[in-house]
């Protein structure tokens, strides 16, 4: 398997984990609620992938920002 190499700016970050949660969210959402077998299924694996995809992802911007890089507020501070 080949790897990808990305260099991201601490906003840039923020803004590809923000995408990820809000995915990883409508996904379970549909998971949980769908009464159809083939979306669950079809939509579980694609939740799966981006769980491992996101959890690495979120605990090494955290262990390099801190937990700030999680808050995703647009209200002023």
């Amino acid at each position: 398997m080949s790897q990808f190499q990305l260099n991201l700016l601490e906003s840039e970050l923020k803004i590809v984990l923000e995408a990820l949660i809000e995915m990883e969210s409508r996904m379970a959402h549909i998971c949980e609620t769908s009464d159809d077998e083939d979306e669950i299924a079809d939509i579980g694996n694609d939740l799966i992938e981006v769980r491992l995809l996101l959890k690495p992802l979120l605990a090494k911007a955290v262990a390099q920002y801190g937990e700030g890089i999680r808050n995703f507020s647009r209200e002023p501070l």
